[in-house]
């Protein structure tokens, strides 16, 4: 093995991430948008979040609605 390889960062090296934060660039560079500002990053990602859990609980919702629709009769 390579003496300068380095498997374990040292711990000064790691940063904690915000959840959204994480989720907002996941978002921007699978699409390949420009890098936004933190104040603007910081508002996709909220913003990114809201559409999530929208489309999460509007999928649940809709379900719940079929499964209750198909045992009622």
């Amino acid at each position: 093995m390579h003496p300068d390889l380095i498997l374990f960062p040292h711990s000064s090296h790691l940063r904690p991430m915000k959840p959204l934060l994480f989720l907002s660039n996941a978002f921007i560079n699978t699409f390949g948008i420009t890098q936004p500002s933190p104040k603007a990053a910081n508002r996709a990602a909220w913003f990114i979040a809201i559409l999530l859990l929208a489309v999460i609980v509007t999928v649940v919702t809709v379900g719940v609605f079929v499964v209750h629709s198909l045992y009622r009769h």
